[in-house]
């Protein structure tokens, strides 16, 4: 039987990784197995680059935080060796992130996750890792607006240029017949 400093300790990993989850954009739970050191040091340093916290703790643990953080679908997953990845702000990087990873390792594979306190399946994950980033959403937004802008000011310039010829053949007729 555990101590009560030990269940104590549990119990404030537990509410603080509950809390983590329900102010989260986005996690993804996976299978945390026959990552090199070298793989498992360039995820990490992906990861934190993104802002996202990876951690591997016992699934015990992460299914009693997911209980309380409202995603209990996604304790049937937490079976074997389980890390899970959250990010607070960008919902994209850790699918995109782990996705990335999950391609090079054939033994480390996404098991699920959520966003914006969804569940998602491992398709669902893989679904918004092919999600373009914010940035080029943006980019592409804004290439959008600006083609039309300039597709409006090619008409306006056409239009002006053509009055402008008007007025210049219209000049040219009137000029001979005065002379």
């Amino acid at each position: 039987m555990p101590s009560n400093k030990i269940l104590e300790e549990k119990k404030q990993v537990v509410a603080s990784l509950a809390a983590k989850l329900q102010s989260a954009a986005a996690g993804v739970l996976v299978k945390y197995e026959g990552i090199t050191v070298a793989d498992d040091t360039a995820l990490r340093a992906a990861l934190r680059k993104a802002g996202v916290e990876y951690c591997v703790m016992k699934n015990t643990l992460t299914g009693k935080a997911c209980e309380i953080a409202n995603l209990a679908e996604m304790k049937e997953h937490l079976n074997g060796m389980t890390a899970i990845a959250i990010s607070q702000n960008d919902p994209i990087a850790p699918a995109k992130i782990i996705k990335e990873y999950a391609d090079k390792v054939a033994t480390f594979e996404i098991k699920a996750g959520f966003a914006d306190g969804a569940f998602l399946d491992k398709a669902g994950v893989e679904e918004l890792a092919a999600t373009p980033s914010k940035e080029v959403l943006v980019a592409k937004m804004m290439g959008s607006l600006m083609s039309s802008l300039y597709g409006f000011a090619y008409v306006l310039q056409a239009k002006i240029d053509k009055e402008n010829e008007g007025g210049a053949e219209e000049a040219a007729a009137e000029a001979p017949a005065e002379a």
